[in-house]
């Protein structure tokens, strides 16, 4: 079941999302050769807490991280610990943030110094994929004018999106229904309303769509070895349009 937010609960999931902003922000700011995935998870850590917020994902399922951090290859779920980033990395900082029982969800990919014109592109499409998707965040339109915008927009660009991961409704818990793929047919699934909040998330390979989960039972990663980039909003349907909570 698809559950309606209200004005109110809006309000208090931008709340949310402006101090998951903060930490987002703060953390990536941070990204620099020789910092390791756990001081950028520390940072977020405290970024959060001392906003009186509680890092969503801490012991969500067990996940051991206060963020997923994921670097290169790796599409999600990475686990902070001692790698350091170094110069041409591309590093993921997914976040999420539980503020008086309403969460909030983003994710941005961030590049560690100089990096390749390729990897630049990865990300440059990648975010641009997201914005096409939360633009098709209308009333009256259907799921799948999300999915299908960032999918076309994404393979267009000769890169793929990945197929067994998908983004989600949000609200009340981290995840709710219904599930947002990042490909599908325009026209298609159940049509937008007005408080419908959802966290569009494309995940897209400099390669193949393919993935596997590594042995920690948490890191996605590209099956062929290429790059991955993931950027997220959390993002409200309104009579207005789309509105981003995570912004």
């Amino acid at each position: 079941m698809i559950r309606l937010k209200s004005k109110a609960d809006i309000e208090a999931m931008r709340m949310a999302g402006t101090i998951l902003r903060r930490a987002l922000t703060s953390a990536g700011a941070a990204v620099r050769p020789g910092l390791t995935t756990a001081e950028l998870d520390e940072l977020v850590r405290a970024s959060i807490a001392g906003d009186g917020a509680r890092p969503a994902f801490k012991g969500y399922h067990g996940f051991p991280g206060h963020a997923c951090i994921s670097v290169n290859e790796a599409v999600v779920h990475g686990i902070p610990g001692p790698r350091a980033l170094v110069e041409g990395d591309l590093v993921s900082i997914d976040v999420g943030v539980e503020k008086g029982g309403y969460y909030a969800d983003a994710c941005e990919t961030f590049a560690v110094g100089r990096i390749s014109a390729q990897a630049q592109r990865l990300l440059d499409v990648t975010r641009a994929s997201l914005a096409a998707g939360i633009a098709q965040a209308q009333p009256g339109r259907r799921l799948g004018d999300i999915s299908h915008a960032v999918q076309a927009y994404v393979e267009g660009h000769g890169f793929s999106v990945v197929r067994d991961l998908v983004g989600h409704g949000i609200g009340w818990a981290l995840h709710e229904e219904p599930q947002v793929p990042n490909f599908g047919e325009a026209g298609k699934g159940p049509e937008l309303a007005v408080g419908w909040v959802l966290a569009i998330e494309p995940m897209v390979n400099e390669g193949r769509e393919a993935v596997r989960t590594l042995a920690d039972e948490w890191t996605v990663v590209t099956a062929d070895g290429k790059l991955s980039a993931h950027f997220e909003h959390t993002v409200a349907v309104t009579e207005q349009g789309p509105v981003i909570l995570t912004a």
